[in-house]
């Protein structure tokens, strides 16, 4: 189903000065002196155009700490007076949303575990009706683009025009380096289907860790996203939640500042280069997919032998050894890791598929 949304642009509703969008601030809400002496810290340092804080905050087990509620919106309202910035909180339910436009909070966004139930987006769509406030939508927690869109659908029903994307990674059916898997192809597409729809890069949470923090942004920018939302703290190692992953407010800017953002250029030059090297990619793709082709009747053939003689399809031994040999081969080539993971991910649930279907033919 073709989905059509109604988004207004990005600089239609916040003054970036042509540059990405930076949406920075402290995962949660603690106290109000630490709210005070981060914010205050990203303002100094000149690179925000938003403030972010967790003021509720869903956890998957009871008894950590779960954000400080109403008491934090007042620190937030004194935050924006003192700096000029808008400030951005997530909210889960339809109450969290009429307290945070209660306090003047400028910017929503829904969180990954939220956007992955259809009955709780609804729920805030219909809290949302007749307001005019930005709301950024996460990924769901697992890779389904269809239920991204579904939220964005969704919110758009109730009206709301500022709609913004936050990629933040998926959860990993495997061990990464990384807390959440990229998985870049899911929001390239979703750009590809929505281009008008602004695309946030959320580096902390794919991340989990700071000395991942600088590639990851890179290759946000470098995929040319419509901006960052990352987590600052002012003694980081003493953060309440998501300690790992958080910057102090300098550290931030320092890493900010040497990120390169690409620009686009277009002339005649660069064009006739361009046309070049993709027909050669073209055709080194024409290639892969010819010697994919010969994988898979390979595979065809491992199926028919393992229906001869009665073996499973699946054997874990095998899939962990593909798994391990292919990111070592992709190391050694100088490819990058956790794409070849997932590449080989893709092409051996399919090999799986295949050999299935095998098994279950009639043999004449």
């Amino acid at each position: 189903m073709k989905a059509n949304l109604d988004v207004l642009p990005l600089d239609s509703w916040i003054n970036t000065g042509g540059k990405p969008l930076v949406i920075a601030g402290p995962c949660s809400a603690e106290t109000e002196e630490q709210v005070w002496d981060t914010v205050t810290g990203i303002a100094k340092e000149g690179y925000a155009h938003v403030i972010r804080a967790g003021v509720w905050k869903p956890r998957t087990r009871p008894g950590g700490f779960e954000g400080k509620g109403e008491e934090a919106l007042p620190w937030l309202q004194a935050v924006k007076k003192e700096t000029g910035l808008p400030v951005a909180v997530e909210v889960a339910t339809p109450q969290h949303v009429e307290l945070a436009l209660k306090y003047g909070i400028d910017i929503l966004w829904i969180g990954a575990r939220t956007t992955v139930n259809p009955f709780n987006v609804q729920d805030l769509a219909d809290s949302l009706k007749g307001v005019d406030v930005p709301v950024l939508i996460k990924n769901p927690v697992n890779p389904d683009l269809a239920l991204w869109i579904g939220a964005f659908e969704r919110i758009a029903g109730a009206g709301i025009k500022k709609l913004g994307a936050i990629h933040r990674g998926f959860s990993n059916a495997q061990e990464t380096k990384f807390r959440n898997s990229p998985m870049w192809q899911i929001a390239v597409e979703l750009k590809t289907q929505f281009p008008q729809l602004p695309l946030i890069g959320d580096p902390s949470h794919m991340a989990g860790k700071r000395a991942y923090l600088y590639e990851l942004t890179q290759r946000i920018l470098d995929l040319n996203y419509d901006g960052l939302i990352i987590e600052s703290h002012r003694n980081p190692d003493e953060a309440w939640s998501d300690a790992a992953q958080q910057l102090t407010p300098s550290a931030l800017g320092e890493m900010l500042r040497e990120l390169e953002v690409r620009k686009p250029t277009y002339g005649s030059d660069f064009q006739t280069e361009l046309a070049k090297l993709r027909g050669q990619i073209d055709h080194i793709d024409r290639e892969l997919l010819e010697v994919l082709a010969n994988r898979m009747a390979l595979v065809e053939r491992l199926g028919e032998y393992k229906r001869d003689n009665s073996v499973a399809v699946l054997q874990l031994d095998r899939w962990k050894e593909v798994h391990k040999s292919r990111a070592d081969w992709a190391k050694s080539l100088n490819l990058y890791p956790e794409m070849v993971e997932e590449l080989f991910k893709l092409i051996h649930m399919e090999s799986i598929r295949k050999q299935t279907e095998v098994m279950n033919q009639q043999v004449v």
